[in-house]
C-alpha cells in the first residue's frame, strides 16, 4: 500500500531526484493508492499523485504540492511538483518547443492540473539539481531544506560580499528574508566575479598617493623669469628663418561631427568593445573575448537615410567618457547599459531619467529572459532588443536593425542633419543671443 502523506525526510524534490538517481523513474497515478494498471495515467494533466517505488516503500505524493523551488519569474511562487516533474520530463527541447509543450497540456487540462511555465535560467538549474550536478546551496532557487544552515550560509555570503568592497545594501537580517538574501547575495556574488575593476587616468599615471609639487614650484620661478626675457628674441629668430616657421593648417569649415556611443565597462554586458563592431556594422553577434586586448575606441560607418541619404556617418564608439571634452558630450546620441546606475557616475548626466531625455538607452539581452528592474522603470527612453541564445544568428540582423532605426529616430529628433550637429548648434547659439 503506498503512502500519501510524505515526512519531512521525505520532500518531494529529494524523492524526486532519488528515484532519477537509482534510474526508478516516479508514475504518474489517478489515485494516492494504486493498485493496477488502469490507475497509471496516460497523461501528466489527469494525474494527481506522483507514485514513488523502492525496495521497502511505496510513497504517492500529491502533484499540487508545492516544493522547496522558487520561481522569481512567477512571482517568488513556490513551484509545485507537477511543473518540477514536467520539467523534468521535457529537458531536453528547446525553448519555443518547451512553451509550446505548456500551452498544450495546460488547454487540456483546463482549470486544474495546470503547470508553471519555468524560464530558461530556472529550468537549466532545476535540470542540473535533479541529475545532481549541483548542491543545495549551490542551487540559485531552491531553498534548503535545513533553516539553520540556510541561515548561516547566506551570514557567510554576505559578509563575503560586503568584505568585497561592492555596493550592497544592508537591511536587518530577519528569519523570513533569510532564504530570499542567501539567493540575492549568491547571484550578486557570481556577477561581481565576472566584474573587471578599473581605475581612472590619474590613479594609472600617478597612483593613489598624494604628491607635494610646492617645492618644484619654487624651484622653476627662477626659469620662467629666464624663458620669459629670452622668448622675445627666439621669437625674431623663428620668424627670420623660414624653415622653422610652424605649419599651420586651417580646420576645414564643412568638417561633420561624429556622433559618439557609449558602451558599457561591465563585465556581464553582451555587447562590449570586443564585438561591438561585428554587432552594429556587419549584423552578427559574437561573445566577448575577455582574453584578448582591444583598444578603448573604435569607428563604424552607417548610413542613415534620414539624417544624410547619400553619405554614410562615422560614428565613434567608447566605454568610458574618462577622455571627453565638455563640447563632446552634445554629440553622444546613444548609451548602451545593463541596468546599472554606477555606469553613469563619471557622466555628464548622472540621474537616468536626465541622462535618457538626452541620449537613447539601449539595453540588448536574452530574448525570453526578464528584463531587469532597473531597465523597467526608466521607461521608453531605454530601447530593450532580445538575442536568441541558440544558433541561429541569422536573427541578430533584425536586432541591430532595430537599434539602429531607434538610434536614427533620436538623432533625427535632436537635430542632427546633413551637416550633421551644426542644426544643433546654431539653434543654440540663437536662444543664447534672444537671453
Amino acid at each position: 500500500m503506498a503512502s500519501s502523506d510524505p515526512s519531512p525526510q521525505q520532500d518531494p524534490l529529494t524523492l524526486l531526484r532519488a528515484s532519477i538517481a537509482a534510474a526508478r523513474p516516479p508514475i504518474p497515478t489517478s489515485t494516492p493508492d494504486a493498485s493496477d494498471a488502469t490507475d497509471v495515467a496516460t497523461s501528466l494533466s489527469q494525474a494527481t499523485h506522483l507514485l514513488f517505488n523502492n525496495d521497502t516503500d511505496h510513497t504517492a505524493v500529491p502533484l499540487s504540492q508545492s516544493t522547496r523551488f522558487i520561481s522569481p519569474a512567477a512571482g517568488n511562487k513556490a513551484i509545485d511538483l507537477r511543473s518540477v516533474y514536467f520539467c523534468w520530463q521535457n529537458r531536453d527541447l528547446g525553448a519555443g518547443e518547451y512553451i509550446n509543450a505548456t500551452q498544450a497540456l495546460n488547454s487540456e487540462a483546463g482549470a486544474q492540473g495546470t503547470v508553471t511555465n519555468l524560464v530558461f535560467t530556472e529550468r537549466l538549474d532545476l535540470v542540473a539539481w535533479l541529475k545532481g550536478e549541483v548542491g543545495e546551496e549551490e542551487s540559485e532557487f531552491i531553498v534548503s531544506a535545513d533553516a539553520s544552515r540556510a541561515t548561516k550560509a547566506g551570514a557567510r555570503d554576505a559578509a563575503a560580499t560586503a568584505a568585497g568592497g561592492e555596493d550592497v545594501e544592508m537591511r536587518d537580517a530577519g528569519v523570513s528574508d533569510g532564504v530570499a538574501r542567501q539567493r540575492e547575495e549568491e547571484r550578486l556574488r557570481e556577477i561581481y566575479k565576472g566584474e573587471r575593476r578599473m581605475g581612472d587616468h590619474n590613479t594609472v599615471l600617478r597612483g593613489v598617493k598624494v604628491q607635494d609639487f610646492g617645492g618644484v614650484r619654487k624651484f622653476s620661478a627662477a626659469f620662467h623669469v629666464k624663458s620669459a626675457a629670452a622668448a622675445p628674441a627666439a621669437v625674431q629668430q623663428q620668424l627670420a628663418t623660414p624653415a622653422l616657421r610652424p605649419s599651420i593648417k586651417p580646420p576645414a569649415p564643412n568638417r561633420r561631427a561624429e556622433p559618439i556611443i557609449l558602451l558599457s565597462p561591465s563585465a556581464s554586458s553582451l555587447i562590449r568593445m570586443p564585438n561591438a563592431k561585428t554587432f552594429l556594422q556587419e549584423g552578427s553577434y559574437t561573445p566577448p573575448d575577455t582574453t584578448s586586448t582591444t583598444t578603448n575606441l573604435l569607428h563604424l560607418t552607417r548610413l542613415l537615410p534620414s539624417i544624410d541619404p547619400q553619405k554614410p556617418l562615422r560614428f565613434i564608439l567608447v566605454d568610458s567618457p574618462d577622455q571627453f571634452r565638455p563640447d563632446y558630450w552634445s554629440r553622444v546620441v546613444a548609451v548602451f547599459t545593463t541596468g546599472q546606475a554606477w555606469q553613469f557616475k563619471n557622466y555628464k548626466w548622472q540621474a537616468p531619467a536626465e541622462l535618457f531625455r538626452h541620449v537613447l538607452g539601449v539595453y540588448v539581452g536574452w530574448k525570453g529572459e526578464v528584463l531587469p528592474e532597473s531597465v523597467v522603470g526608466w521607461g521608453r527612453g531605454v530601447l530593450s532588443v532580445g538575442l536568441d541564445k541558440g544558433g541561429m544568428r541569422w536573427r541578430d540582423r533584425e536586432v541591430v536593425e532595430e537599434v539602429w532605426s531607434g538610434i536614427e529616430g533620436r538623432m533625427k529628433g535632436l537635430g542632427w542633419g546633413r551637416e550633421g550637429l551644426r542644426t544643433l548648434m546654431n539653434r543654440s547659439r540663437r536662444s543664447k543671443i534672444r537671453v
